[in-house]
């Protein structure tokens, strides 16, 4: 994804503040050289971010006329208004080693025989996960196949297909779950007993 930034030269509360009024983002872009206070659009940005990628993926930043591959790093949203607030980015080249959170994408669900043949459903654990890998080797998001789940069974890290030098950092969890198979829930009814009328006894005759 590509998007286009401006050098600002005024830093602080006030000048960030008057930035957030004309309509611009104050942010910083750090990392492989010395750090550049930058400007962008608000309403491009915040439309950029709406995208899995923008968080994800390698970006592409025109600033002064001069492409740099970069990555989202950090930024803060106000706690109410639709508005961001300030952007971090780090420049990455082919030899920079990063972590990363990706988020997961999870495919044939409805044909694994679990679903398929046992109508259970699968649980997922988790929705993204931390690797580290070189950063031209940074995927926008990890494909999930579910398509082989029988019942009873879950997915661990360890079942991912992973490029070469990628790792998924797991912080001394050992071989985390990611996806579960979950039992069919069978709902029981129970009715209740119904009481006998009495007999209602023939009113004889005058």
């Amino acid at each position: 994804m590509k998007f286009t930034a401006f050098e600002r030269s005024l830093q602080g509360t006030g000048a960030s503040r008057r930035l957030r009024i004309a309509g611009k983002v104050p942010g910083i872009v750090y990392g492989a050289g010395e750090p550049k206070l930058i400007e962008l659009d608000h309403n491009a940005l915040y439309h950029a971010m709406r995208k899995e990628a923008f968080h994800s993926s390698i970006l592409e930043m025109d600033l002064g006329g001069k492409a740099e591959k970069v990555l989202l790093r950090d930024y803060q949203v106000h706690p109410y208004k639709q508005q961001v607030l300030h952007v971090d980015f780090q420049r990455i080249d082919a030899t920079t080693k990063i972590h990363k959170k990706i988020p997961l994408h999870f495919i044939n669900e409805a044909e694994a025989p679990a679903v398929k043949l046992d109508k259970c459903i699968i649980n997922h654990v988790v929705s993204e996960l931390e690797i580290e890998c070189l950063a031209e080797k940074l995927p926008e998001h990890l494909t999930v196949d579910l398509g082989a789940l029988t019942r009873g069974q879950s997915l661990h890290v360890d079942d991912l297909k992973l490029d070469a030098g990628m790792k998924v950092l797991t912080h001394g969890r050992k071989n985390p779950v990611i996806a579960t198979v979950v039992e069919p829930v069978v709902e029981e009814i129970i009715v209740a007993p119904v009481a006998a009328e009495p007999a209602k006894g023939k009113k004889g005759k005058k």
